[in-house]
């Protein structure tokens, strides 16, 4: 077995456990945050150079049409002030780059109300979003960061939001058998960790397929899926720091009833390392990330049960073109149709549209799911449509 830190860590935290195993969960969660982990000590894990890219890479345009929706939330809100933006897991800090520089050139007024809250637990990535934003704090934007736990309950009239967090949460692994739900943890050998099936960790297992209406009755033996249960709390914490808002989720993932399908035996589970993916949790533990995709289901529901009100659920491509990204497109061809423009120019027309087509190819970035959520809002703020969940004109 590698002697690193991070693998000698879960080593002795699973054989100082009661039964030299621990769950799935734990053992993912220190895989990913673990001061050795994953998360922890890169900041090069994301982008052409690291483990995978996000929509962010794509260009500007991802930021700066979402700072098209939280104008429009300014003023569905009445035009807080403060307005408060709260950006959980920003990454390399360039979706509030991009966010910052828009509503300061195109919405100046919101701008000028703003208070941006980055969430980030990674210190490596922390950095990088501090160096990166440092000249906003210089300019005197309120611009902190802070620990979710950090932030006063009831305290944000805003938004908010998340692009591809929920997915790195970790998750429970389960499986059926013989139509008992059983759980799989992790142990260790010599040879590494190694899977081991045994009885449910805690009821809330169970109780989570009744949640989101499964049946596992008719599902076939051998079926293995994930359950975050790590989504429920973090949805439960960020609506008790909301007072008057939204909370705006972007991430892979389906509804529960795709999700949990007969036909889906082996879950969603999924490692990506310098750009390829595998199903392997166990190979190259804190230099490989690991996701699971979304229960959206769970969080419509669970958010019903703390306060969370769904405003409207979508997808991002539709989301993107609603807000204004297909007038990006239209644009971009008329440029490239223009008889002056140099073949040098042609061509960064000809790469920037193709990332605006990758941001909502339905077989990939455009199929995320966006769910919006509201919290104490009136009926009225409610009922009004939020821009980027409208129609979106057709190209």
């Amino acid at each position: 077995m590698n002697s690193s830190e991070l693998q000698q860590a879960i080593a002795q935290r699973i054989e100082q456990s009661e039964r030299q195993r621990i769950t799935f969960a734990d053992f993912m969660e220190m895989a990913l945050y673990h001061p050795h982990g994953y998360y922890s000590t890169r900041s090069s894990i994301i982008g052409p150079q690291g483990d995978f890219i996000t929509s962010p890479h794509m260009g500007h345009d991802f930021g700066e049409i979402l700072a098209e929706q939280f104008a429009d939330m300014w003023q569905a809100l009445a035009q807080p002030n403060p307005f408060t933006l709260m950006e959980m897991g920003a990454g390399q800090g360039l979706v509030a780059t991009d966010v910052l520089a828009h509503l300061q050139s195109h919405h100046p007024d919101c701008f000028a109300c703003l208070n941006y809250i980055v969430v980030e637990k990674s210190g490596a990535l922390k950095a990088e979003q501090q160096k990166r934003l440092s000249h906003w704090q210089n300019q005197g934007v309120s611009l902190s960061w802070q620990d979710l736990s950090e932030v006063p309950a009831q305290s944000i009239v805003g938004c908010a939001f998340s692009n591809e967090l929920v997915d790195a949460f970790p998750v429970h692994w389960v499986e059926l058998r013989e139509n008992a739900l059983q759980e799989m943890w992790v142990s260790v050998i010599e040879e590494g960790f190694v899977p081991v099936l045994g009885e449910l960790s805690t009821p809330q297992l169970r109780d989570y397929f009744d949640r989101v209406d499964i049946d596992l009755s008719d599902h076939p033996d051998g079926y293995r899926t994930e359950v975050n249960l790590a989504a429920l709390d973090w949805a439960k914490t960020v609506s008790e720091k909301i007072s008057r808002g939204y909370l705006l989720t972007i991430d892979y993932g389906y509804t529960a009833q795709r999700y949990y399908a007969p036909a889906r035996a082996q879950g969603t589970l999924q490692c990506y390392y310098r750009h390829g993916h595998h199903d392997d949790p166990f190979a190259c533990v804190g230099e490989q990330d690991i996701t699971a995709h979304v229960d959206f289901t769970a969080l419509e529901k669970y958010g019903d049960e703390v306060g969370l009100t769904k405003i409207g659920f979508t997808q991002q491509g539709l989301f993107l073109m609603a807000l204004g990204l297909s007038d990006r497109l239209s644009q971009l061809s008329h440029s490239s149709t223009n008889q002056t423009a140099t073949a040098k120019t042609i061509q960064a027309i000809m790469m920037r549209r193709d990332a605006l087509q990758q941001l909502i190819s339905p077989l990939g970035l455009g199929n995320f799911g966006v769910l919006i959520q509201g919290k104490g809002l009136t009926p009225k703020e409610i009922a009004r449509p939020l821009k980027g969940l409208t129609i979106p004109p057709m190209m």
